[in-house]
């Protein structure tokens, strides 16, 4: 989805020893980007962290949010890269999703503006800012990546799935019973990703690759029925078949409503709520053109099958299965 018909520049080549700055270090995504540069490319990484962390080879930690521009300033000075992955999915209201995602962004890409690359986490929810509060705001939060002069790279993964991943949990522990649900219309499609595929993307993205564009990655499947994967589910699970129950929009707003009231009582953010039941049940989630953007410097590795039996794996030596 390039942004200019200028060509794109070829991808750099990594120097050694080249800091990459990070934020949302220590969420389900930053964990995987963490661990795969300390197995595979050795370059040192400063991280933002808002607790303190056990001493990581080769991880500089840096005390601090998004709203402390001073500790933002120390995590920015001297890369050659940031790797923006921090951001708000679930908020009480839409202040609270503009604090994480556009007015954190904005800070950062103030304390970033002499470092030479800037990588950009969104959301495919970005894509259609209209069905959500969390949408909107990293819409927003794309447009302030997208006027920053020099380079910078968006990535709109899809949904991200793996080891460590309690977003998508209720989903398997429905379909050990057997059971699979289907938001919305009956043909809607999503895309998936693999989280250790796209920590390889975003560390390739930090070398360099393509530039003033809106990347949509995802794990090259072109796109998956929700029985795809339940079903994928379910094979992982060892169920031979997993039946879908269709959740209508109606139905879908009415479970909202009532998890928002549930979470309310003990004072939690619901896991469903209605901002994000908006956009569950859009038709259209599926990626669109960015893996042959990233051909050159990256391919998915992990098909459905593999990662979902790595993610079952994980859920039972966690005892969360």
């Amino acid at each position: 989805m390039p942004l200019t018909d200028s060509p794109t520049p070829s991808p750099s080549h990594k120097r050694e020893g080249s800091l990459i700055a990070l934020t949302g270090a220590t969420g389900f995504v930053g964990r995987r980007v963490l661990a795969l540069a300390a197995q595979t490319s050795g370059r040192p990484i400063r991280a933002l962290t808002r607790r303190p962390q056990p001493p990581q080879p080769g991880v500089e930690w840096v005390a601090g949010d998004l709203t402390d521009t001073a500790a933002l300033a120390r995590l920015c000075d001297g890369a050659e890269a940031v790797l923006h992955i921090a951001g708000v999915v679930n908020a009480a209201d839409e202040a609270g999703f503009m604090a994480g995602n556009v007015t954190g962004t904005a800070n950062v890409l103030a304390a970033a503006a002499a470092v030479p690359r800037f990588v950009h986490v969104s959301s495919l929810a970005a894509r259609e800012p209209r069905l959500s509060r969390y949408g909107a705001s990293k819409a927003q939060g794309d447009e302030l990546v997208m006027a920053r002069p020099g380079d910078w790279v968006i990535v709109r993964p899809p949904g991200v799935y793996g080891p460590g991943d309690a977003e998508m949990l209720d989903l398997f522990k429905v379909a050990r019973f057997g059971i699979g649900l289907a938001p919305g219309r009956p043909t809607a499609r999503i895309s998936l990703i693999h989280v250790d595929d796209l920590a390889r993307a975003l560390l390739a993205l930090a070398d360099g690759g393509p530039s003033a564009e809106i990347l949509e990655i995802d794990d090259g499947s072109g796109g998956y029925g929700h029985a795809d994967h339940a079903a994928a589910i379910g094979r992982a699970l060892g169920r031979s078949r997993v039946r879908m129950i269709p959740v209508s929009n109606r139905m879908l707003g009415r479970a909202a409503s009532l998890a928002s009231l549930v979470a309310s009582w003990k004072g939690e953010l619901p896991k469903l709520s209605r901002d994000r039941a908006f956009y569950l049940a859009h038709p259209d989630w599926v990626a669109r053109g960015g893996n042959a953007r990233l051909a050159a410097i990256w391919q998915p590795q992990i098909s459905l099958d593999a990662g979902m039996a790595d993610t079952v794996r994980d859920y039972r030596q966690r005892g969360w299965l």
